[in-house]
């Protein structure tokens, strides 16, 4: 647990993405096993224990700390873990730190019943740096600028293998990955995947910045606003897989009941809207509601019949990686798009259709097209070359990204909370709201949306000196501000909705600009956001 903890502590103060690099493959392999491949899972959210969630700590920590004091300085640190580890009274145990495998073996252990006895007992053998790595570990609440990417890229670098390769045998692997460190490590054969239906990294775009692309080489497609799945069947099995690889198919177990030939299919995860018309015979385009919509099915462990009826799941198809037995990675774009075309009309048209090509003469054509759609559940156009293998990871010039422009509108910063991590210290999280009616005669201002990225550091220094000034009141960690200070906000789309006492709810709200030379009275009306609204 030592070294792990101070893995922990120099990643938390290393920015560049370099160094946390050689960090990581120096611990990976210098750390025998099996702790090593425990420290990897807690480092890329790959370990769950029930017992152990962040009101454990509160809890745990009411017992043996002022709770006033507990407050002021959970709010001032900004994390659980870390005020815990710093707070904890001493003890009288031996310092006596267990290793990573001891300490997951006694959290695995650990139930409701018996935390609030064990775990002190734990966190009585570790210095504070122990205590606050033993705590992330437990809670899954890493937050230390560590993504599974980068994790796995580090894998690969300690080990001199492809981190492709890496990607691959990934996921069929349970913690602490023991087959995996004897073939990187060791020189072992790959682990055994075969007849598994195993998650395939994706392939993924750059964004278009202020270029254009020649048509000839190139083709383009909607880029659906759902969420990126790939569809998995081998072996006598289907799961439905998430972009970053977790298994969701327990919440669309329509989508994987639907697929019956041995396939990797890749594509957008989208539910029907309420305008249908033909949908069944239509394969390639329609058909699909906003994602506010997609939202009620979504982070459901149970989905319920009548949620199956109200907001039935499909997937519009992007591509084919794999087919009865066959990799088809390899091959470029057009051979794989026309496998795709063949293999949809062997599939449920209920559950899956492709992706329409758009149907343009050059690049100033498509422009126009793209600036005419405002469907919700577009959120811009994909550009593939046609000779292009699949290739996982962004690989400059094969695939691009060319979102949609966003929607704009001014509204009135309300509350602010601080943030996680190395904003701990700084105001960040913001949520501002629009006028239900004219403000001059007495209308409210209601919430809207919250936001904490768009801003430079500059801006969020100004930001954070702008709340701690302008503060009438507090809500445990919330600030409330006065009314004065207008946010430029952008987002993708606006859509009704029951839980927000205004009505509506946005997509991808950041804040886009800061504009301090406007007054508060002449922020939008949610009148103005309704209107947004696509039918």
């Amino acid at each position: 647990m030592e070294g792990f903890a101070a893995l922990l502590d120099a990643l938390v103060y290393t920015r560049s993405r370099n160094a946390k690099l050689a960090l990581l493959a120096a611990y990976l392999r210098e750390t025998p096993d099996p702790d090593r491949g425990w420290a990897l899972a807690a480092l890329t959210d790959g370990l769950d224990f029930p017992a152990v969630k962040s009101a454990t700590i509160r809890n745990m920590m009411s017992e043996r700390v002022d709770p006033v004091l507990w407050t002021l300085s959970r709010d001032y640190v900004g994390d659980s873990a870390e005020t815990a580890s710093l707070l904890w009274p001493g003890s009288d145990a031996p310092h006596d730190p267990p290793s990573v495998a001891n300490a997951v073996d006694a959290l695995s252990r650990m139930t409701r019943a018996t935390v609030m006895t064990e775990l002190p007992r734990l966190l009585d053998r570790l210095d504070a740096s122990g205590r606050y790595a033993l705590l992330k570990l437990a809670t899954g609440a890493m937050r230390i600028g560590i993504s599974a990417r980068l994790a796995k890229t580090a894998f690969a670098q300690a080990f001199d293998v492809a981190v492709e390769d890496v990607e691959e045998h990934w996921h069929g692997q349970a913690p602490p990955y023991a087959p995996l460190f004897d073939w990187a490590a060791h020189g072992a054969p790959p682990p055994d995947s075969a007849n598994l239906p195993l998650f395939r990294p994706f392939m993924l775009a750059h964004p278009l910045e202020d270029g254009t692309v020649d048509l000839a080489d190139y083709v383009a497609e909607w880029k659906w606003d759902g969420i990126r799945v790939q569809v998995v069947r081998a072996g006598g099995e289907t799961r439905v897989y998430s972009r970053s690889g977790d298994d969701i198919s327990t919440t669309f177990p329509e989508v994987a009941q639907a697929l019956e030939i041995d396939a990797v299919l890749d594509g957008e995860l989208l539910v029907r809207g309420s305008h249908q018309g033909g949908e069944a015979n239509d394969r390639t385009q329609g058909g699909a509601a906003s994602f506010n919509a997609l939202q009620q099915r979504l982070g459901r462990k149970t989905v319920s019949k009548k949620m199956l009826t109200e907001y039935p799941a499909f997937v519009r198809l992007y591509d084919v990686l794999a087919l009865e037995g066959e990799d088809l990675r390899p091959l470029p774009w057009t051979e794989r798009r026309a496998a795709l075309e063949a293999l949809v009309t062997r599939l449920d048209p209920a559950r899956f259709d492709i992706s329409g090509i758009i149907a343009a003469d050059d690049f100033a054509g498509l422009a126009l097209i793209r600036e005419k759609a405002r469907d919700d559940a577009i959120e811009g156009v994909m550009l593939k070359r046609r000779d292009a293998p699949y290739i996982a990871g962004r690989r400059a010039g094969l695939w691009y990204k060319w979102k949609r422009d966003p929607l704009l509108i001014d509204c009135v910063l309300m509350y602010a909370q601080r943030g996680s991590g190395k904003r701990s210290s700084f105001y960040s999280d913001f949520t501002f709201g629009c006028w239900d009616g004219d403000p001059g005669a007495g209308a409210e201002l209601l919430p809207v949306g919250k936001a904490y990225f768009g801003f430079t550091d500059e801006e969020l220094k100004g930001l954070d000196r702008h709340v701690r000034t302008h503060t009438v009141n507090r809500f445990g960690p919330v600030r409330e501000t006065d009314k004065s200070l207008v946010l430029e906000v952008a987002f993708d789309s606006v859509h009704e909705s029951r839980r927000h006492k205004s009505g509506v709810a946005m997509r991808f709200p950041r804040i886009h600009r800061i504009r301090a030379d406007k007054p508060a009275h002449e922020a939008d009306r949610i009148d103005t956001l309704r209107a947004m609204i696509r039918d």
